[in-house]
């Protein structure tokens, strides 16, 4: 368990941690709630500088930070649409986008070929925990509104992008 798998499984666990204290209701709670989100994802940017420059690469990293990311961004999410902030349809549609993507990646490693992470993707990524932690603050229901409407188009854009670069990975002949 090299420091950037440590980072990653801090992540993780940083996760329950950020809906229990949503949950409890007592002044400041979301503030302290952003400052969690904010350091868990800081450590999604800090795991992989570490894991690239001290040549901490691991099959378990690869596996468990994207995973990490998508749990904390739907732990998120989840907390958001059950409070009425963000309709479900929104949260649907960045699930089916992650299963889209992983599944493509999957077919693609079948036939050995490495699907890497498109340009789209990391600004969907960036876009998604900025949008949160700006609805972790009090605003008014016009920003989770702006914010559901970019995580929508970004995510919608990204998939789309995977699916149209890659689109030789899957005989669509043959369906």
């Amino acid at each position: 368990m090299n420091t950037a798998n440590k980072l990653t499984m801090l992540r993780i666990v940083m996760i329950p941690v950020f809906l229990v204290i949503l949950y409890l209701n007592f002044p400041f709670n979301r503030y302290l709630a952003l400052l969690i989100f904010i350091l868990a994802s800081v450590t999604d940017f800090i795991d992989g500088y570490i894991a690239r420059h001290y040549n901490q690469v691991t099959d378990f990293g690869k596996f468990m930070d994207p995973l990490a990311d998508k749990m904390l961004v739907m732990a998120a999410m989840l907390w958001f649409v059950e409070a009425g902030r963000m309709p479900a349809w929104a949260l649907l549609i960045v699930v089916v986008r992650e299963f889209a993507v992983s599944g493509l990646r999957l077919i693609a490693v079948d036939n050995g070929r490495v699907i890497a992470a498109a340009w789209s993707g990391k600004v969907k990524t960036a876009s998604t925990m900025v949008g949160i932690c700006l609805m972790l603050l009090p605003v008014p229901r016009a920003v989770d509104l702006a914010v559901t409407a970019v995580i929508v188009v970004t995510t919608v854009y990204s998939g789309v992008e995977y699916f149209v670069k890659n689109r030789d990975v899957i005989d669509w002949s043959h369906m």
